[in-house]
């Protein structure tokens, strides 16, 4: 249930929505056992079919039009290092080359790292990438962070210069990448907007529109902003003296949280994740996020629809929210809390009509120009070197690879109807032959 999951999915329902495109959305599919490590609530699925069915019951609920998108599944396995699905084999198979036009790689970086296969920018007329995460700002916080990120920085740069011809980021939070515009190319469940109209109505109307305080929702793990929250929390709690927050969240961290919580005087309640279009958040008026890890937060838009009022750090990430009267930004720990008490005590500003349906302007995209035949054997050359490197079990190992998925092993086979591992070892040797 986070942004990299849910937007994707938004973007394909909206770009099918006219019926003059043929849309397909394509979704990671996890044996059994991987799944109870990341899915919710306990949700597991025995079949494609019961997954996809979940998926659609899950748009469905919450745009006002039929979605036609159709919904494909690559096999995925989860690596508990990472805390990340990656791909398992050459996922470019997974779409038909006679329907194969242009591909957009939501989160570009992370679907190459590993790639082994047909190369995207031969197979789809045109490969446009859009990246989500600050992968950067993630692995600084781990042990040799400065080293492992100056690598990083590099593969990244490397993987989307090959296998995309454009690239957007979501905002400045975001490596600076080859061929890389920067835009929110995001939107905001409707949902979420007519929550927003309704609490304006109550708020003219002399009702109370806000019954509760303060809350936060993001993935439970110390890097989606659980840490600089309760740092602060614990510092101020004199002056933030009968403050009380809800956290809303599930993930690898969320014992150690709960922990840190029922150490500060204060009150802070730690709940499960629930989605946030529930009923349940409709009553709070203040959404705190000191997460500087995002490169634009769903949820942080989400609270802004509904009315609310959104406290967040001064950070790449929220450039985008500075235009909107409800986001308080801070720029230090004493202004955090200043604008914390002033926010519990005000009432939020109405959105206008403009602010509701706000468009980012878009950068003009220039006409590809004919690569000059240098440049292009060089890109070339370096496709051929990562697909050697890529195609070694010993180098993906090294490099923090899931072991042993260059091919879809015998259950992933099972659950997607694909050929066992030998027949398919032996079906690529053929062709390639």
């Amino acid at each position: 249930m986070t942004g990299t999951a849910i937007n994707p999915l938004f973007r394909a329902a909206y770009l099918a929505k006219d019926g003059d495109k043929d849309v397909t959305l394509v979704i990671p599919w996890l044996c059994l056992k991987d799944q109870e490590l990341v899915y919710p609530n306990k949700i597991v699925f025995d079949s494609t079919l019961e997954h996809e069915s979940y998926v659609r019951h899950w748009i469905e609920e919450r745009i006002d039009f039929k979605p036609s998108f159709g919904i494909k599944f690559y096999p995925g396995k989860f690596s508990t290092e990472m805390r990340s699905i990656l791909p398992v084999g050459d996922i470019t198979d997974c779409i038909p080359d006679e329907v194969a036009d242009i591909a957009v790689l939501e989160e570009p970086e992370h679907l190459n790292w590993y790639h082994h296969g047909r190369r995207w920018k031969n197979k789809f007329r045109r490969v446009i990438g859009i990246v989500h995460t600050n992968y950067l700002a993630y692995v600084r916080r781990e042990k040799n962070g400065q080293v492992i990120a100056c690598f990083l920085k590099y593969a990244n740069t490397w993987v989307t210069r090959i296998y995309c011809h454009k690239i957007i980021r979501l905002s400045g939070a975001t490596q600076d990448l080859p061929r890389s515009i920067t835009c929110n190319v995001h939107g905001v469940n409707p949902k979420f907007l007519e929550v927003g109209k309704l609490k304006l109505r109550q708020l003219q109307s002399g009702e109370k529109a806000f019954t509760k305080g303060a809350y936060y929702i993001g993935k439970m793990v110390w890097s989606k902003g659980y840490r600089e929250l309760l740092d602060l929390l614990s510092k101020y709690q004199s002056k933030l003296a009968g403050l009380e927050v809800d956290l809303y969240g599930s993930g690898e961290d969320s014992d150690a949280v709960h922990e840190s919580a029922k150490r500060l005087s204060l009150v802070v309640n730690v709940h499960p994740g629930r989605d946030h279009a529930d009923p349940l958040f409709h009553e709070y008026k203040v959404f705190i996020n000191p997460s500087t890890t995002d490169v634009v937060c769903t949820t942080t838009a989400e609270a802004l629809a509904m009315g609310k009022i959104a406290i967040c750090a001064n950070h790449p990430s929220n450039e985008f929210f500075k235009q909107f009267p409800n986001c308080r930004i801070y720029n230090n720990e004493e202004e955090f809390v200043q604008l914390t008490l002033n926010a519990l005590s005000e009432q939020p500003a109405p959105l206008t009509d403009m602010q509701r349906t706000h468009q980012t302007s878009r950068a003009s995209l220039p006409a590809f120009m004919r690569t000059r035949r240098l440049k292009q054997n060089l890109e070339d050359a370096s496709v051929y070197l990562h697909q050697a490197l890529s195609g070694l079990e010993v180098t993906r190992r090294a490099f923090g690879a899931v072991p042993k998925t260059l091919q879809p092993d015998e259950q992933l086979c099972k659950d997607l109807g694909l050929a066992p591992p030998a027949k398919r070892r032996k079906l690529k040797f053929k062709l390639t032959t």
